[in-house]
């Protein structure tokens, strides 16, 4: 792991796997690096926790934080939720989620 990056694993909507560098310096989310390495997350809120168009199931077994009650209510009203879903950019990259990995959750 370098300074300052960690590694992280996005499945696209087409089961394709991409190892990704994600900043741990720059206040990044997983929405935000999604979008930076132009991977079809609209983020169409700017990161508010206003709309589920980030909405990703976390695969790996990693210590997040509890979901807020924004993005709680933001999951009520996303299709496909499971257990495992977050709102990418609720997920802040730390040195934590070195290994982290996700799948975007289908569209509508």
């Amino acid at each position: 792991m370098e300074d300052g990056m960690i590694k992280v694993t996005v499945i696209d909507r087409e089961g394709v796997r991409h190892e990704l560098d994600a900043p741990t310096d720059m206040n990044f989310n997983m929405m935000e690096v999604c979008k930076s390495y132009e991977l079809p997350v609209e983020g169409t809120c700017g990161g508010m926790a206003l709309c589920a168009s980030c909405h990703m199931y976390v695969h790996s077994d990693h210590a997040l934080s509890d979901p807020s009650a924004d993005e709680e209510d933001m999951l009520d009203q996303a299709f496909f939720v499971k257990e495992n879903s977050r709102l990418g950019c609720q997920i802040h990259i730390t040195e934590e989620l070195d290994g982290l990995e996700v799948e975007l959750a289908p569209v509508s």
